[in-house]
Formats: structure tokens, sequence, C-alpha cells
């Protein structure tokens, strides 16, 4: 089996030579000049800005500055917001609203200074990812002085806007169009073929990446799909410059790890989450996603490089330099989600250049971005095999040795409620009809009888998502938020639904028996069956490969808080789900809510809150009227600061709420 390969010396003397060959460089430093150009803040997707005006003695004085619904935009109002816009010179740059227009807004008023629409048709439509997406790419061009702005649309074509006037570059590409699926590489309907994105490109030494993503696979109609990759763009001309087919194919490296040669057939293994950039290095890193078939693999015995896991690319010829793979044979939707982080760190007196990557396992894992060799060893451990015959188990998984992980791992009977003697016991009755194990135990065919289905912690969804995580460049402390959630995976057989085995499914007992575990999550009387926190923020030094606290985030919800069977006890905070990122600052963690709770006063929303980032402690909140659903991030215009947050869900359609101090 095929664990990791790492890149060559000379290699890096050809990428060393044509660093500083464009304009200004993005690092990984953090944002320092005020501004919000790319996704992540910087290109090492640090989400760090060193502005230090809204502090702990301030930020519960923070006022609503302006607000931006996107109601008007696209056919439908959109509830999942998930956007982080982007601020260069003043200027306010975002996708929003369901058909993913793009918009211009002042970063001081929120006053809109023009939009760009394509209504793609059927095509949008049909597009396996829909919606505004999360966000777009800026590109400056110091030598003329020229700004453009680069998004994908839902039905996978990429455009090119002239950042002043909201026109497309004609030039560029076709008319300012570069059709993404038309230059896949594969052969594909325009409409129907299965392949989108919701991540941002982002753009490094006048080359835009881009990457790739499909319909969520928890019950494929086929084990056949279109295949992932990533491609590099000429930013000016719209020119394909190279492209990386993440399922290697006959005589390429990687593809004996796809027995019985499902390498011609199986699809996905996408990077729908951020991709990040090492511009002085020359390097790309992709997050790559699981193959067809989340939860079921029989179809494709072996490893499957290069799924679920890392993968280094030269940036500008898009050739393989190193890679880890972290689910071999992922048949638990432990694909990687978000962007990897590029830190600078000192381990043991040595300083080392390195990239970590958050998961859904609840792991970081944290590599040498140069060679890929890992920082800290990381040791391929035997892990149970399942019971379904048709299935190819994978014999071992790679387990970090540091740091810890930051999300509990499996499930045991340790893990159920305890708040009553009565919910325990309840508890531990709902989970006798179920699998439980340690991390990796295996989905089971479920069975009326037993087990119906799996228990997972972390779910499906992780741990951490594709908010992914922050770094605060000047202590080496990363910070993610995750979620400690239950999900139940069966496997059913349904012929009429998919050529596969297996797909996702449970099937109940006809006497009513576990029905508390209808649906992905079961529960005791509506309360989660295992203990709090339910969402958590966990701060790592990433210097000594260790976690300095970890704190529930989110004010406990309304249904366990006004529980029947808890009435009478105190119940500490336990946090809450969501997809929810963080923002660091010169002096502050600052996160939102996800879900909707009804406030000491009688409101309906969710608090923004801010944390000391040494200790945890919360030293400010502020009122939203509806969750976080992107991340946060921060700018100053004319010396004044600003923190965004897009907002939406629970009935609240998307929303950019802009904060500032009082004047």
């Amino acid at each position: 089996m095929s664990r990791g390969t790492y890149g060559s010396a000379a290699l890096c003397l050809i990428v060393l030579v044509v660093v500083g060959l464009t304009g200004r460089v993005s690092g990984q430093h953090g944002v320092s000049d005020g501004e919000w150009r790319t996704y992540g803040g910087d290109l090492g997707s640090t989400r760090y800005s060193n502005l230090t005006q809204i502090d702990a003695s301030n930020f519960s004085s923070l006022e609503v500055a302006w607000r931006f619904k996107t109601d008007n935009l696209g056919p439908a109002r959109e509830f999942n917001l998930q956007s982080t816009p982007l601020v260069a010179n003043g200027i306010l740059y975002t996708t929003a609203g369901s058909r993913r227009d793009v918009i211009a807004l002042d970063a001081t008023t929120g006053e809109l200074l023009w939009a760009h629409r394509i209504d793609e048709g059927e095509r949008g439509r049909e597009a396996p990812r829909l919606l505004s997406g999360r966000g777009l790419a800026y590109w400056h061009d110091e030598a003329t002085g020229e700004e453009r702005i680069v998004y994908v649309t839902p039905g996978y074509q990429m455009i090119a806007l002239d950042a002043k006037t909201g026109e497309r570059i004609r030039n560029f590409g076709t008319n300012g169009l570069v059709d993404l699926k038309l230059e896949s590489g594969q052969d594909m309907d325009l409409i129907a073929g299965d392949i989108g994105l919701h991540a941002a490109p982002v753009i490094a030494r006048d080359v835009i990446v881009v990457g790739s993503a499909h319909t969520p696979g928890s019950a494929p109609e086929s084990r056949r799909n279109e295949k992932g990759l990533a491609r590099g763009y000429d930013v000016r001309t719209g020119k394909r410059l190279w492209i990386f087919v993440t399922i290697p194919q006959p005589g390429q490296e990687g593809a004996e790890t796809w027995l019985d040669d499902s390498w011609a057939y199986t699809g996905n293994a996408g990077i729908w989450g951020q991709i990040t950039v090492d511009e002085e290095l020359g390097r790309v890193y992709l997050p790559t996603e699981a193959p067809t078939g989340d939860y079921y693999g029989g179809h494709r015995p072996g490893d499957n490089l290069f799924s679920s896991g890392i993968v280094s690319l030269d940036l500008m010829t898009g050739e393989k330099v190193w890679h880890y793979q972290f689910v071999h044979h992922d048949i638990w939707d432990w694909d990687t989600p978000c962007a990897p982080i590029l830190v600078d760190i000192t381990v043991n007196g040595r300083e080392i250049k390195a990239v970590a990557q958050p998961t859904k396992q609840g792991w970081v894992y944290v590599f040498d971005r140069d060679t890929g060799e890992p920082v800290w060893p990381i040791e391929e451990r035997a892990v149970p095999a399942g019971d379904v015959s048709t299935e190819w188990y994978a014999p071992t998984q790679p387990f970090p040795t540091r740091p810890p992980a930051f999300e509990r791992q499996g499930v045991s009977i340790d893990d159920l409620i305890d708040f009553t003697p009565e919910l325990r016991a309840e508890a531990i009755e709902l989970a006798s009809h179920y699998k439980l194990g340690p991390i990796f135990t295996p989905p089971v065919a479920s069975d009326p009888n037993g087990p119906l289905a799996t228990l997972m912690l972390p779910n499906v969804t992780g741990g951490a998502n594709w908010q992914g995580g922050s770094y605060d460049p000047e202590t080496g402390i990363m910070y993610v938020f995750s979620e400690g959630v239950v999900g139940a995976v069966g496997l059913v057989n349904d012929p009429e639904r998919s050529d596969m085995d297996f797909i996702r499914g449970i099937r109940q007992p006809e006497d009513g028996s576990g029905a508390g575990g209808r649906g992905g999550n079961p529960t005791v009387r509506g309360l989660p069956i295992i203990k709090p926190p339910y969402g958590a923020i966990t701060a790592i030094d990433l210097n000594a490969g260790e976690i300095v606290w970890r704190i529930a985030h989110g004010e406990t919800p309304d249904n366990i808080r006004n529980h029947e069977a808890l009435k009478g006890l105190t119940i500490p905070r336990t946090g809450r789900t969501g997809r929810i990122g963080t923002l660091v600052t010169g002096t502050l963690l600052v996160a939102g809510e996800g879900g909707m709770f009804t406030t000491p006063s009688g409101e309906r929303g969710a608090m923004l809150r801010a944390y000391d980032k040494a200790t945890g402690r919360e030293v400010g909140a502020v009122y939203m009227p509806a969750p976080q659903t992107g991340s946060p991030m921060t700018y100053t215009v004319d010396g004044r600061q600003y923190l965004l947050v897009p907002i939406s869900g629970g009935g609240y359609s998307g929303e950019f709420l802009a904060f500032t101090l009082p004047s």
C-alpha cells in the first residue's frame, strides 16, 4: 500500500529560481495592511489580521455599521449564506444570492456599486453545487493597475470581471468565460455532468488555481461518476496551463491502489475544500475528497490514491511533488474538507516551514510543506475490519502522535449522556441497537434485529468541516471549531437506486424498538445521545504539538435548556453545532454561534463572541439576528476597523452584517 511520497531537492531549486517574478507576494503571515484580498485572508489560509482597534475592552460596544440583504439577488432567497467577502482599496467584493451573483459594495456603507449576473438556465439549476458558494478571487497587476475578480458559477464556468466596473474581461477565455466542463479532459454532458464548485478560486503568481466538487455521495445512483481534478489557468488570458486528475490512470503513480481496474469507472475524489498556495515556494496544497460512494467502497478495492488526503503540486506546472493520504479506502466520508494552513513553527529548536491540515476525524496533520515529511511521527495502526462480505477494508489507518485530537473519537458507553440516571439508562438501551467502537469502526449492513447502524463520532460532517481553522503567526497557535455530534451510518441494498451493492440507509425494526435512532443523529427524548459539548473551539500550540485550551462555543440550545427532563438542573454551556469559521486578530479570537436560540430578552438570534486568545475566556459578545453561516473577516478603511459576518438560517435569509465601534 502506498502511504506517502516526498519531493526532491532538485525540484525545490527550480521553484526557488522563479520566486519574485511577479508583483505582491502574499505569504502565510496573515493580513498586515488592513485589507482582505483572498478567501483565507492570505494565500496561506491563516485567517489572521493584525488589526487591534477592536479589542476586549470595546468588543461588546460594537454597533452595526451597515447591512446588506441578498434577497433580491437570484430567483429565490438564500438561507445558507456561506460567502466570505474580499476587501481591496475600500471596495468589498463577494458572491451572493441563489444564482451566485457577484457584487461590489462600498466597504464603509454597504452601498451597491455594481452587480454581475449570469443566468445559466437548466445548466445552473441542475448543478451539484448551488447557491452563492463561498467566495471569489481578486487579482491586481501592480505594473498596470488593472484589477480583476474571478469566480466560478454554479454551472462550473469561470468568469473574469473588471473589478472597477463588473464588466467581463473580453480577452479572457471566450468573451470573459472559460467553460470548466469543456476543459476537464473528460467526456461530460454540459448540463448533467456531475461537477461544480462551492469554494473560491485562488490566484498566485498570475496563475488561477481552481478545484472541483460533486453531488454529496451518501447514496450515489452509480459507481460511475466524473473524476475530481484541479487546474491552473493564466489569469490574463484564461488559457489552461496544467491539469491534475486525482484518480490516476494506468502507468501513473497510485494506479496500483485501485484494484480490479476500479480507476476506470470510479469518480469523485474532488477538491471541494479551499486550496492553499505557498507563493514563495511555488507550491499548491490540495485537500482531496473521498471517491464515489461515501460509505461503501466494495466496487473500488484498494487504498484509492489520491483521495481523502493532501496533495502538493508545483504551482507553475501542476506536477505532483508529494502527497499524504489521511484515510485509506475512505468509507466514512472523512474526506479532507478545508484549507490547509501554512505555518512557520519551531519544534525542539528547529525552524520548520510547515502545512497543518485540520480534518473531519478531529486531527491536525502537520508536515514540512517543502518535503511532505511529517513534523511528528504518524503511525499506521491496525483498525477494526467490518463484516460486509463485498467490502474491501484497509487493515491500517494513519494516527498522528501530535497534536492530540481536538474532538472526541469513537463511541463507547462512557460517552453517553448522564444528566439524570433515567436518561442515562435510556441512552444505554438505545445504544444497544447500534454498533459502538473506536475511530475507524466501519459502517455495518443495517439489520432490523441489530445492529441498525454504526455510531460515529465525529459524525460524517466532522470534526472540522469546510470552515477549517485559523492561525496566529505571532504565537504559533491554531484555532479550530468542531462539532461533537454522533451520527448513525448503516448500509442497505437498494438496486433500484444504485448499481452499487450498498448505499447509506437504516432498516428500522417493525416493533419500533430503536425508534430514537431514526435519521442520522440518535436522540433520547430529543436530547443528543452523547454528553456535551456539541460545539467547541480548541486552541492548539503547533510549536509544542499540544492543546492549550478547549471551550464549549455557543449558548445552550433552547431544546436542551428548556427540556422537561432537565428542569431544576444546572447544565453548563453545551455549545452548539454549525459551520463556524474562526477569525484571529491582533487582540482577539472571534466566532459567531450556529443555530438560533432565545435571548434572555426574548429575541430569537445568535451571538458573535470574542475570546482571549491565550486562555479561551470570553471577553465580549454582540447580538446577531441570525446565526453565522459564513466565516467572519475584518478590514480597515480610513483608519476605522470593521468586522463582517455572513448570517442566515432559521427562517432568516442571507445578510452581510458589518460591525464597527461607535463614532
